[in-house]
C-alpha cells in the first residue's frame, strides 16, 4: 500500500532524535506504531507501507501538518535558515503518550545511540514480539507490564538510576494517578506542571513529551546540545545566559512553531556539522548528551 506524502523526508524524521526504535531494513524501515508492527519506505513523494492502515501511518508521521507554512513562520536569521534548508521534509511525529514519556525518562545524560539501545532492550525484554517484512519488531511495554517488573530487571536494560524513576512513573500511570490521556485537554502550562511532577521528569523531558506526544508545537526542549547551539548562535557576546533567559528568548523568538524550529536546529547541529565547531562551544558531536540529570522537587512541592 502507499500514500502520497509531499514535503516529507522519512529518514530525517526517523533519525532526528524524536523517536529511537526504528531500524533500517533494505530500502525502508521497520518499527512499531503503538502495538502495530510496520514497514515503511519512501519513493519520491510517496510512502509505501505494510502492516498498518493509511490513516495510522499518515497520523503518526503528521502528514497533515502544513509544513511549508510552519517553515515560513521561522525567524529569518542565518542559523535558522540553514537548519530549515538542511532539514526539509522533517516532521514532528505523533507518538503514543506513555511510550514517549517512558523513553524520554530514559534519555537523561545519554547520547542518542545509547537511548536507542535502552529502547530496544526494554522492548525485547518486556514487549511483544511481532514479525513484519521478514524482521522481528517489538512493541513498547505498557506501564502495567513494567510495574510487574523489578528495578533490578530494568537496570539490566542499561537504565542505571533511571530505572527507579521509570518504575515509579509506571506505577502512577498504571494505577490511574497520572492520567496521560486526560491530560491532553490541559493548557500548556498546566500540562507541563503535571508532567514535571512525575519521577524522572524535568522541564526538558516534559517539553519533549509535550512536543512529541501531545502535539504542543510551541514547546521548545532545551538540553545540553541545543543550549550550546542557542548560546553560540544567538548570544555569542554574552558570557552568561541563564536558563530562564533562554526559555523566555525561545518562547518569544521562535513562537508558535518553536518545537519544529528546535528540532531543525538540533538535527542540523548534530548531523549537519555546520553550527557547532569543534571546541567553539566546548563540545563536539562525539561527546554530546541528550539531557541533564533531573533535580527532583520535594514531595508535594510544585516545580517552578
Amino acid at each position: 500500500m502507499k500514500i502520497v506524502a509531499p514535503d516529507f523526508d522519512l529518514e530525517k524524521t526517523l533519525n532526528c532524535g524524536q523517536v529511537f526504535h526504528w531500524e533500517k531494513t533494505g530500502a525502508g524501515f521497520v518499527g512499531a506504531i503503538g502495538a502495530t508492527a510496520v514497514y515503511v519506505e519512501q519513493q519520491g513523494d510517496k510512502v509505501l507501507f505494510k502492516g498498518a492502515t493509511a490513516k495510522l501511518v499518515a497520523n503518526y508521521f503528521s502528514l497533515d501538518h502544513p509544513l511549508a507554512e510552519i517553515c515560513h513562520s521561522f525567524p529569518r536569521d542565518s542559523s535558522m535558515t540553514a537548519a530549515r534548508d538542511f532539514c526539509r521534509g522533517l516532521r514532528i511525529m505523533r507518538q503514543p503518550r506513555w511510550e514517549c514519556l517512558a523513553t524520554f525518562i530514559c534519555s537523561s545524560m545519554k547520547q542518542v545511540a545509547h537511548i536507542r539501545q535502552i529502547s530496544l532492550a526494554l522492548r525485547k525484554t518486556f514487549g511483544a514480539r511481532k514479525m513484519i517484512y521478514g524482521s522481528h519488531v517489538y512493541d513498547f511495554p505498557g506501564a502495567a507490564r513494567l510495574v510487574a517488573s523489578t528495578e533490578k530487571e530494568l537496570r539490566a536494560c542499561s537504565l542505571g538510576y533511571r530505572a527507579k524513576h521509570l518504575l515509579a512513573t509506571a506505577r502512577l500511570v498504571a494505577h490511574g494517578e497520572a492520567t496521560l490521556e486526560k491530560w491532553s485537554k490541559l493548557p500548556d502550562e498546566l500540562l507541563r506542571e503535571r508532567l514535571c511532577e512525575l519521577p524522572g521528569v524535568g522541564a526538558k523531558v516534559a517539553n519533549c513529551v509535550m512536543l512529541f506526544a501531545y502535539e504542543r508545537l510551541r514547546a521548545f526542549p532545551i538540553d545540553v546540545w541545543i543550549e550550546r547551539v542557542l548560546k553560540q548562535q544567538y548570544f555569542p557576546r554574552k558570557r552568561k545566559v541563564t536558563a530562564q533567559q533562554l526559555r523566555e528568548f525561545c518562547d518569544n523568538y521562535f513562537g508558535e512553531h518553536g518545537g519544529y524550529a528546535q528540532q531543525y536546529l538540533f538535527h542540523h547541529a548534530r548531523t549537519g556539522g555546520a553550527m557547532l565547531k569543534q571546541g567553539a562551544a566546548g563540545c563536539s558531536a562525539r561527546d554530546v548528551r541528550y539531557d541533564l540529570p533531573v533535580k527532583r522537587n520535594a514531595p508535594g512541592v510544585a516545580p517552578k
